[in-house]
């Protein structure tokens, strides 16, 4: 799990429990069709799985080696 993950939200936070919006948040997520690359480690894949329904992740590998 070394590689990234490309994370986009593709539902709205309106109207979902504060917990969802302080997952998003703590991502980086603030606006729908925004994109932002994490590391893939357990801590984001954890967040990522809480907002499953909200968002869309496409592992990214890293071709520039």
């Amino acid at each position: 799990m070394s590689g990234k993950l490309q994370i986009t939200l593709v539902k709205s936070m309106i109207g979902r429990p504060e917990k969802h919006r302080k997952v998003l948040r703590g991502l980086g997520l603030k606006k729908m069709n925004r994109s932002v690359m994490r590391q893939d480690t357990p801590e984001i894949r954890g967040m990522v799985n809480t907002v499953s329904h909200l968002v869309k992740a496409e592992e990214v590998t890293d071709e520039t080696k």
